[in-house]
């Protein structure tokens, strides 16, 4: 079976890298990964292959930035041209980037089987690009991957029951793997200039880097909080960000980092602040409360008990929320086992 992957963005990488070490067990599977080149910053591409150890991209269109329509444009060009010259059985596709729906599109226009990693997931905000993504691509694949019953039952209630297979979460597996990494040889993640005490933090959505009040607002919350917060600051919101004279004196500015440094970010933060779907299940794996700077959230799961609480960008909600005592009930197992690649492997041999 030859199976051609399409990755373009950091959350794909880690979950394609925990398939993909799933699929080096198969000698019957031959994978082509192709990279479209979304995320073209170092620090947010390259660095990944090499510190998860996912195998060089076969392709890399090199698309970068651009408008969604030009990215899923470009995207869905390159795309048709490889899938014409490789021939593969199937296309997987992960989460909900304008490579997953570009990825799809172009193989079912010729034909090729499509596969969703993270099928399932609605924030019911059509606003958000990514809850467009989502639901075509749903609606186009073949097969579907559902990380929780929750998703399962939002497929369900779309009547694609038949095609769906809940798989559990492939970056709960990644996160049960790469720390077992990091525990064995801590100090190779550590990031210098980091305080002792921190909570972590992370914006990078459209709805608050391209909205100068609501950055405003998140940032005037974090000036309100007594505790360090730092923040790897992503680089769209560098270019949107007020004046460098507007960012309180508690937070502390890093580079983005690699994934590895970033779990262990967030296994010695005390909260994570976010407007990231990825960070907010990462820090519910490890047992920290998350604070969403967003309206809503496609993970329900996390929100038992205060593990995550939803603020959007409201100073007042997000300091009291930050103030709040932590929860004492323990996380759920909603996510799956922590082998939802194996499940996926399984369903693609036999698909």
């Amino acid at each position: 079976m030859k199976i051609l992957s399409i990755i373009g963005a950091r959350p794909q990488f880690i979950k394609a890298a925990t398939v993909s070490r799933t699929i080096g067990n198969h000698s019957e599977i031959n994978e082509i990964i192709l990279h479209t080149g979304q995320h073209y910053d170092e620090n947010m591409s390259e660095v990944f292959f090499r510190e998860l150890d996912i195998p060089r991209p076969d392709y890399n269109l090199g698309v970068g930035s651009g408008s969604h329509a030009e990215q899923t444009g470009s995207m869905l060009i390159g795309i048709e041209e490889i899938l014409l010259l490789e021939k593969p059985d199937l296309v997987l596709v992960y989460g909900d980037t304008n490579s997953t729906i570009a990825g799809a599109l172009a193989a079912v226009k010729l034909h090729i089987r499509v596969a969703h990693v993270e099928a399932g997931l609605r924030s019911f905000n059509r606003f958000m690009p990514e809850e467009i993504n989502r639901i075509v691509t749903d609606r186009i694949s073949d097969l579907l991957f559902a990380p929780t019953l929750t998703a399962m039952n939002n497929l369900q209630k779309e009547g694609l029951a038949e095609i769906t297979k809940f798989s559990g979460d492939v970056m709960y597996d990644s996160v049960l793997f790469y720390i077992d990494r990091i525990k064995r040889n801590p100090e190779q993640y550590i990031t210098p200039g980091i305080p002792d005490k921190y909570h972590l933090a992370t914006i990078h959505r459209a709805e608050n880097t391209d909205n100068p009040q609501n950055l405003k607002d998140i940032f005037t919350a974090f000036g309100n909080i007594e505790k360090n917060i730092v923040l790897p600051l992503h680089p769209r919101t560098r270019k949107t960000l007020l004046v460098p004279g507007n960012i309180p004196a508690n937070m502390t500015i890093i580079d983005p980092v690699g994934y590895l440094q970033m779990l262990y970010l967030t296994l010695h933060a005390d909260k994570v602040l976010t407007d990231s779907g990825g960070l907010q299940k990462e820090a519910y794996f490890l047992g920290k409360q998350c604070i969403t700077l967003r309206t809503e959230t496609e993970w329900v799961e996390t929100m038992h008990d205060n593990w995550n609480i939803i603020t959007g960008s409201d100073p007042g909600k997000i300091v009291r929320a930050i103030l709040a005592d932590p929860p004492k009930a323990p996380v759920n197992k909603d996510f799956g086992d922590g082998n939802a690649a194996g499940v996926i492997l399984e369903s693609l041999l036999r698909f």
